[in-house]
């Protein structure tokens, strides 16, 4: 399990299963973007440019950074602002755009792409339109995946909506987000 799972299983918890199959969904767009950018040939730009890739892992990180430390320093101690109701002004997080950059930002997994999907396309075939397909079986999987974390996370819901339980996760999750920034910040190209 990595940064997916983490960001789908803290949703679950404490946002509900509709808020975390929306990071899910989001995640899988971009999955479907790192498809077409590899298919459109810019991957391998990512995986010849050490420069390319440094940026993209630096922004990465960054973000990881902020999300983690938000989560450390301002855990949630009760679900309100989360409610089906009205917002009270407050500004939601919208998911499907938190698990896309969440996908989008890692370069670990542009550099997978590249040296995983040219292998399944046939010689002389659509290079962009091969990608994509790939990318949406592998789509299809994570979202089944997906789908049992958030069901595996249903029976444990209340206990988890408890505002020590809900401090405790929220500062957990943004823990490994900070852990998961500073291994790619650190990392060193494979």
């Amino acid at each position: 399990p990595g940064l997916d799972t983490a960001l789908v299983l803290r949703t679950a918890a404490a946002e509900g299963p509709r808020r975390a199959m929306l990071a899910a969904i989001g995640i899988a767009l971009g999955c479907l973007g790192w498809g077409a950018v590899v298919g459109a040939g810019l991957g391998a730009l990512l995986a010849a440019s050490q420069l390319a890739y440094d940026v993209l892992r630096w922004a990465g990180a960054a973000y990881l950074l902020y999300l983690g430390t938000k989560l450390l320093l301002n855990p949630r101690h009760s679900l309100e602002l989360a409610s089906a109701g009205g917002d009270g002004g407050t500004r939601r997080p919208n998911w499907v755009v938190r698990g896309f950059l969440t996908n989008m930002l890692n370069p670990k997994i542009g550099v997978f792409y590249v040296s995983f999907l040219p292998q399944f396309i046939p010689a002389g075939s659509n290079m962009l339109g091969w990608s994509v397909m790939l990318a949406a079986i592998h789509n299809v999987l994570g979202i089944a995946w997906f789908s049992l974390l958030v069901a595996a996370t249903r029976p444990l819901v209340s206990a988890m909506r408890k505002p020590v339980v809900m401090v405790w996760l929220d500062r957990m999750t943004g823990g490994l987000f900070i852990g998961f920034g500073a291994k790619l910040a650190l990392s060193a190209r494979n």
